[in-house]
């Protein structure tokens, strides 16, 4: 009996050097896994940066960081993570600024209209009654050549017969430019006269211009507009 017993001690201990010595325990099975998945993000990564998607690609990592902090491939993409989290977030304002204009074909007698417009980044007050849009328009027409103009939805421009404006682009001093405020009410809108030369400023700026108009309510109003990300193929005849 006690050999017996022996004996069946000892076959439990070899069994259990085998779990510790053979075939992997789970623990490192499920190790082996998660490096794997790691490796299967860290591929989806470098992919999106051959690419130049930065998006994709700082979305890559995030999730690599996220989910298999202390993996090898987690390491190996951290230390590219800075330089492609800056061209992401450029991408981001990028693509943000370019949703701010509105571009418009629109068939015309002779031919098409084209237009391109923005908002104002903030509201402004024109006249006594709270802040509203302020809109900058370029439009190309066939038979009336090309303008630029503010469209204000309350108040009016003191523009009547003619008045300088002042365009400042960035940091850069404001310039004058003549604007005039035509006899219509068919829309509150001001010309700025000199459209190719407000269409460069807007093209060039690396944020915004900012236009200084006078009011009839009295005294000037800025309006401030972030041209940076303007398609300038929408008007191919601008130059």
């Amino acid at each position: 009996m006690v050999k017996a017993s022996l004996l069946a001690i000892a076959l439990v201990a070899a069994l259990a050097g085998c779990q510790r010595h053979g075939a992997p325990s789970a623990d490192a099975a499920q190790a082996a896994a998660q490096e794997q998945a790691a490796q299967q993000a860290e591929a989806g990564f470098t992919q999106s940066v051959a690419q130049q998607n930065w998006l994709a690609a700082k979305a890559q990592a995030d999730i690599l960081f996220a989910q298999y902090p202390g993996s090898a491939a987690a390491r190996r993409v951290h230390s590219q993570y800075d330089a492609v989290k800056a061209k992401a977030d450029a991408a981001r304002e990028q693509a943000r600024l370019a949703n701010l204009w509105s571009y418009d074909k629109a068939p015309v007698t002779g031919g098409t209209q084209l237009s391109a417009s923005i908002y104002a980044k903030e509201d402004v007050d024109t006249d006594g009654t709270g802040a509203k849009p302020v809109r900058l328009i370029f439009r190309d027409h066939p038979a009336w050549g090309t303008s630029s103009y503010l469209v204000l939805q309350a108040g009016d421009f003191d523009c009547y017969g003619g008045c300088k404006v002042k365009v400042q682009v960035d940091d850069q001093p404001a310039q004058p430019m003549a604007a005039s405020r035509p006899k219509t009410d068919e829309a509150i809108a001001m010309f700025i006269e000199d459209e190719k030369a407000l269409w460069r400023k807007a093209r060039g700026a690396k944020k915004t211009i900012a236009v200084t108009f006078p009011v009839k309510a009295g005294g000037t109003r800025t309006a401030v507009f972030e041209t940076a990300g303007v398609d300038a193929s929408q008007l191919p005849r601008w130059r």
